[in-house]
C-alpha cells in the first residue's frame, strides 16, 4: 500500500541520486571547474516563447540559471558549473516536472565541440553510446522527413508535419494549431524527429531564427547551438555563447514579439544580464543537462516519478 505522504522510489533510488551528485562534483572539481550557487528566485524570467517561468511575490523562479552565471563570467570567475533547481510552468508529465535539477556549466575559450567532448567524458560512465553521434539539424530532418528545411518554407513544413500525423493516427491541421507562429512548424518537425533517435546523439547547428543564445557559425547560415538526445529524449541544449549585447537585445525583442502573436504574457528584458554582455562575456560555450532524466535512463524509470522523492504528484 502506498501512503498519501509516501516520497517517490526506495532507499536504492535515493542513494542512486546522491552518488550522481556526488559524481557530478567529482568530476568538475577534478577539471578545476568552480561550483557556484546563484538565486533561484529572480526580478525576471526569459523571454523564450517555448519556456514559461513561474511568476513568484517580486519576480519569477528562474528556468535556468544561465543569466546569473554569465553575470559570472564577466566578472572574471573562469569555468564555472552549477547543480541549479530549475522551473517551468505547466510542465508534468513523465519527462516533465515544474521543478527539477540542472547541471548547467560554462568553459570560458572553448567552442562548440570541445564542451562536447567533455560531456562524452562525463557521460560516458553513466550510460551506453558514448561519446555520441553528431548529427546536425538539416541532416536530421532530411534522413527523417526528407525535408531540406533552408530550402523549403512554411507551407511545405505543414505538408510534412500533417502527412506525419496522419500516418500516426494524429489529427489536426499544423498551420490552425500553430495561429500564425511559422517556426512552430519547424520546432514541431524538429521535435518528432528527435523522437526517432535511440543512440545518443548531438544535434548541432540550428537554424539562425532558432539560435535562442548562441552565436551564428561564419557566414551566419547556422547557429553554433546543440542538443543531446539519448532514446528519443532531450537531455541537453547548449551554445557557443553569443557575446554581443545588441544582436541579443534584438532577439530578446523579436522573442517577446513572438510571445504577444501567441498570446503568451510579456516578459522585461533582463538589463542586469545585458549589461553584464556590454561589460564583456568572455568567449565560451554553456550547457545545460537535465540531471533528473539522466537518472532515469541510467536507473530504466519509466518516469521522473520514479528518480524524484518528491514530484509534482507528491505534494
Amino acid at each position: 500500500m502506498t501512503h498519501p505522504w509516501a516520497p517517490g522510489g526506495d532507499l536504492t533510488g535515493w542513494r542512486a541520486r546522491a552518488e550522481l551528485f556526488a559524481y557530478l562534483r567529482s568530476f568538475f572539481a577534478a577539471r578545476g571547474v568552480l561550483e557556484v550557487d546563484t538565486p533561484v528566485l529572480g526580478r525576471v524570467g526569459v523571454t523564450d516563447p517555448a519556456l514559461d517561468a513561474p511568476t513568484a511575490e517580486g519576480g519569477a523562479l528562474q528556468s535556468s540559471p544561465e543569466y546569473f552565471m554569465k553575470r559570472l563570467l564577466a566578472a572574471g570567475s573562469g569555468p564555472i558549473y552549477q547543480l541549479a533547481r530549475a522551473f517551468r510552468s505547466g510542465e508534468v508529465g513523465h519527462r516533465h516536472n515544474p521543478e527539477f535539477v540542472l547541471l548547467e556549466w560554462y568553459r570560458p575559450d572553448w567552442d562548440d565541440e570541445a564542451l562536447r567532448q567533455e560531456m562524452d567524458a562525463l557521460l560516458g560512465p553513466l550510460l551506453p553510446g558514448f561519446p555520441a553521434r553528431r548529427q546536425t539539424f538539416g541532416a536530421l530532418l532530411k534522413d527523417v522527413f526528407g525535408l531540406v528545411w533552408d530550402r523549403t518554407g512554411p507551407e511545405d513544413w505543414a505538408k510534412v508535419l500533417q502527412a506525419h500525423w496522419a500516418q500516426r493516427g494524429q489529427e489536426g491541421d499544423p498551420v490552425a494549431l500553430a495561429a500564425g507562429d511559422e517556426l512552430s512548424l519547424l520546432e514541431w518537425l524538429y521535435g518528432e524527429a528527435c523522437e526517432t533517435l535511440e543512440a545518443p546523439t548531438f544535434i548541432t547547428d540550428f537554424p539562425p531564427a532558432l539560435a535562442s543564445l548562441a552565436t551564428l557559425r561564419p557566414g551566419g547560415a547556422t547557429a553554433a547551438r546543440f542538443e543531446l538526445v539519448v532514446g528519443g529524449v532531450e537531455l541537453a541544449n547548449g551554445f557557443q555563447e553569443l557575446c554581443c549585447p545588441v544582436t541579443q537585445r534584438a532577439r530578446f525583442e523579436a522573442d517577446r514579439a513572438r510571445r504577444a502573436g501567441l498570446g503568451k504574457r510579456d516578459v522585461p528584458l533582463d538589463e542586469p544580464f545585458l549589461a553584464a554582455l556590454e561589460a564583456g562575456l568572455p568567449p565560451c560555450a554553456g550547457v545545460a543537462l537535465g540531471v533528473d532524466r539522466v537518472l532515469m535512463l541510467m536507473t530504466g524509470a519509466r518516469s521522473l516519478d520514479e528518480v524524484m522523492p518528491f514530484s509534482w504528484h507528491r505534494r
